[in-house]
C-alpha cells in the first residue's frame, strides 16, 4: 500500500478538524473533563494534543524530542501541557487557528489520518457523540497501523495472527481467523483503544476481543 497524496490527505485532515471544533463548540464546561478512550487524558488533553501535534514540524519535533530526553511519552505530555489553556473555550479557539496547518512530525502522511480519526473517537465515544467516517480513507490508516509496530505508533503486534476484514469498504490484511466489522472499530481496536462487543464479529472476534481486554 503505497503513502497517500497530500492533496488527499490534508483536506480531510482539515474537514475533521473543522467538524471536531462543532462537535464541541456547545459540550458544557464539566464534560470537557471526560475520561477519553486514550488512558490517563481526559477530552480536553485529547484536544491539546490534536493541537500540539498540527503545530509540530519536522525540526521543531527532533528538537522537543530531544528536550524530552528521547521520551515520546514525555513529549506527547509537555505538549498537552503547553497547548492546553484554562478554559476549554480557549483551546478550542487554538484548534481554530491551527484548522489549515499541513505541518506534521516526522512520520508518513497516513499518520495524519491516523491521528485525525483516531483522536476524534478518543473524544466523540466517551461523550456520546457520533460521527461518520468515510471508510476509505479509515482504511488507509488502518493499513498503515496494522504494518505499523506498536513502538512506532501502530498496532502490528495487535493485528497479528488475525484475518481482519472491513464490512463497510475493501479492506482485509493478515492471516487467521477472521475479525470483522466496520473500518473504523478495526482502526480502534489496533491503535489500542477499547470497542463494543457488539462492533465486530466473525469467527475470531470472540477471542480478538478477550485478548485486547486482558
Amino acid at each position: 500500500m503505497g503513502s497517500p497524496s497530500p492533496s488527499i490527505v490534508w483536506p480531510l485532515v482539515h474537514a475533521e478538524r473543522r467538524a471536531l471544533i462543532q462537535d464541541l463548540e456547545q459540550l458544557p464546561p464539566a464534560q470537557w473533563q471526560t475520561a477519553s478512550l486514550c488512558a490517563g487524558w481526559d477530552v480536553h488533553d485529547v484536544l491539546a494534543h490534536v493541537i500540539d501535534t498540527a503545530k509540530t514540524t519536522r525540526l521543531g519535533f527532533i528538537r522537543r524530542l530531544v528536550a524530552a530526553r528521547m521520551d515520546f511519552d514525555r513529549d506527547n505530555a509537555m505538549g498537552v501541557e503547553r497547548e492546553k489553556a484554562g478554559n476549554p473555550q480557549q483551546t478550542l479557539a487554538r484548534l481554530r487557528a491551527v484548522l489549515s496547518r499541513t505541518s506534521g512530525p516526522p512520520a508518513g502522511l497516513a499518520t495524519r489520518l491516523v491521528e485525525a480519526f483516531v483522536h476524534g473517537e478518543d473524544i466523540r465515544r466517551p461523550l456520546g457523540i457520533s460521527r461518520t467516517y468515510p471508510p476509505a480513507h479509515v482504511a488507509t490508516a488502518l493499513g498503515y497501523q496494522v504494518r505499523t509496530t506498536a513502538a512506532m505508533g501502530g498496532g502490528k503486534e495487535i493485528a497479528q495472527g488475525w484475518r481482519l476484514v472491513a464490512t463497510d469498504t475493501a479492506f482485509e490484511h493478515g492471516d487467521g481467523p477472521a475479525v470483522e466489522g466496520p473500518a473504523i472499530a478495526l482502526l480502534l481496536a489496533v491503535s489500542g483503544r477499547p470497542v463494543a462487543d457488539h462492533e465486530l464479529s466473525g469467527p475470531g472476534a470472540s477471542v480478538f476481543l478477550q485478548q485486547r481486554q486482558a
